[in-house]
């Protein structure tokens, strides 16, 4: 799968990238028409712990779906963004098969 990660106001180290396209080529598991995905990574500034932001877009045959995240590490809204996003290709592979 694509993966387009760009990161807001600052610049991702290569093992955060890695990561990334790691986790994202998991969803492929769950749902194997996904064309591709961009991935948004933003620090928000504040005093709070939970400031990094991903905002994750999958882009499937006739639809998207998008997911945001906020959390204390990127890895920790990453994983959880696409726990979210698994879920939600499940139920679409599955109202799929209603119809075939």
């Amino acid at each position: 799968m694509k993966v387009n990660a760009q990161s807001v106001n600052f610049v991702a180290d290569r093992k955060l990238m890695d990561f990334i396209q790691n986790r994202m080529d998991k969803l492929d598991l769950f749902y194997d028409k996904v064309i591709s995905a961009d991935v948004y990574l933003k620090v928000e500034n504040t005093s709070e712990k939970e400031n990094k932001i991903v905002e994750i877009k999958v882009h499937v045959p006739k639809d998207s779906f998008i997911v945001k995240k906020q959390c204390k590490s990127f890895e920790e809204a990453v994983d959880s963004a696409c726990n979210s996003l698994e879920r939600k290709l499940v139920k679409r592979k599955q109202k799929q098969r209603a119809y075939v």
